[in-house]
C-alpha cells in the first residue's frame, strides 16, 4: 500500500504481520539495510552492462514433482546445571522438527510426505546427561565454547538442519526439484535443490544492479550471479505475484550449488521461474504473502503440532529435574 506524505514523498506499507518483522530489512524503506562484503561476480549469465530483467524462457515447464522442506524449532525450556566444582551451565531443552510435502504438478496434488521430530538439550556442561521422562527424551548436544545462554538458539539449526537432509533424502526420485525453505547451506550437494530465502537482509549489488531487481516484474527474474560468501554458490532475485508496493515486495533470493556449471544454474534459475510463482501466498490467507509459500505454510503448521504441548513438556522437564536432584 503506497500513499502521500506531506512533503509528496511516497511510502510503502509492508504486506507481512508485523509480527513477522519485514520482508526486507529496510533502510530508509529502500531494501536491504547492510551491505554485505562478499565478493559478487556480477557477469556470470550476463556481462553486467547488460543486465536486465529475464522472463520465462520458451520451452522451459515445470517439473512434475516439486518437494518443499522445512523446519521449526522450539525452547521447550531454559535450565541450568550445578557442577561439582560449584560452577554452572545455562542451557535450553529443544524441539524441532522437519518435513517434506511433496506436490504433483500434474495432479494438482499435495501431500506430507514425511516427517520427523527431534529434542534436545543444548548446553556447554561437561557434565549434563539426556534428560528421560517416560517415551520423552532429550539427548545431550554438548556446543562449544562458554555456552552463553544468548547463543544456544543458534545451535538447534545444526540438528534440524540434519534432519532436513533425512526427510528429504527419503523421499527423492529422479526428476524431481527439491525448495530448501532458507539457505541451502550444507545441503549444498544435494542434486536438483535450491534454496528459498524469503527475507533480504543483506545487499549484495551495487546500486545499479539493484535497480534491476527492483524493477523487476512479477514473473521475472535477474541474471545469475555468483556469491563469494562462506557458503557462496550460484544465486539470482525473482519477483513473485504481488500487487504494486515497496520496491522489493514479493522478491525472494534463491540459491543453488557452487559445484554446479553456469548452464546448470541457470537451467535451475529458468526452472525457478516457472515453478515458485505458482505456489506463492495471497494477503488475505498467510500474514507472510506472497514470500511464505503456501505448501510451506501449511508443512510449518503440520510440524508445530507434531512438537507437541509446550506446557505438557515444561512440566516433564521440571518434573525430570526434580527427579534428579533427589
Amino acid at each position: 500500500m503506497t500513499g502521500p506524505t506531506r512533503a509528496g514523498a511516497r511510502f510503502f506499507v509492508d504486506s507481512w504481520d508485523p509480527a513477522y518483522g519485514a520482508s526486507f530489512e529496510a533502510a530508509g524503506g529502500a531494501g536491504p539495510a547492510a551491505p554485505s562484503s562478499a565478493q559478487v561476480e556480477a557477469d556470470v549469465e550476463l556481462p553486467v552492462t547488460d543486465w536486465r530483467a529475464i522472463d520465462v524462457r520458451p520451452g522451459v515447464r515445470a517439473p512434475d514433482v516439486v518437494l518443499l522442506v522445512d523446519g521449526v524449532r522450539r525452547i521447550d525450556a531454559s535450565v541450568w546445571t550445578a557442577e561439582e566444582d560449584g560452577g554452572s551451565f545455562p542451557g535450553i531443552a529443544a524441539s524441532y522438527a522437519a518435513g517434506v510435502v511433496r506436490c504433483d504438478l500434474d495432479r494438482g496434488a499435495a501431500e506430507l510426505a514425511g516427517a520427523r521430530v527431534g529434542r534436545g538439550l543444548f548446553t556447554a556442561s561437561p557434565s549434563a546427561q539426556d534428560v528421560v521422562a517416560g517415551a520423552i527424551r532429550y539427548p545431550v548436544h554438548r556446543v562449544g565454547g562458554t555456552g552463553e545462554l544468548s547463543k544456544l538458539p543458534a545451535a538447534v539449526q545444526g540438528p534440524l538442519t540434519a534432519l532436513e537432509v533425512d526427510v528429504s533424502d527419503a523421499v527423492r526420485a529422479d526428476g524431481d526439484l527439491l525448495v530448501v525453505d532458507g539457505p541451502l547451506r550444507s545441503r549444498r550437494n544435494l542434486p536438483r535443490t535450491l534454496g528459498y530465502i524469503k527475507t533480504q537482509h543483506s545487499q549484495y549489488l551495487d546500486a545499479r544492479l539493484t535497480a534491476v531487481v527492483t524493477g523487476l516484474a512479477p514473473g521475472q527474474r535477474c541474471p545469475v550471479f555468483r556469491l563469494g560468501t562462506a557458503w557462496g554458490g550460484w544465486s539470482w532475485y525473482l519477483r513473485l505475484p504481488v500487487a504494486a508496493g515497496a520496491p522489493w515486495a514479493g522478491i525472494v533470493r534463491v540459491e543453488c550449488s557452487a559445484e554446479l556449471t553456469v548452464p546448470e544454474a541457470i537451467a535451475l534459475a529458468d526452472l525457478s521461474l516457472v515453478t515458485l510463482p505458482r505456489f506463492a501466498s495471497t494477503p488475505y490467507k498467510d500474514p507472510r504473502a506472497p514470500q511464505n509459500l503456501v505448501p510451506i505454510a501449511g508443512l510449518e503448521r503440520r510440524l508445530r503440532g507434531m512438537l507437541g504441548d509446550a506446557r505438557l513438556l515444561q512440566r516433564v522437564l521440571a518434573s525430570a529435574a526434580r527427579g534428579i536432584r533427589r
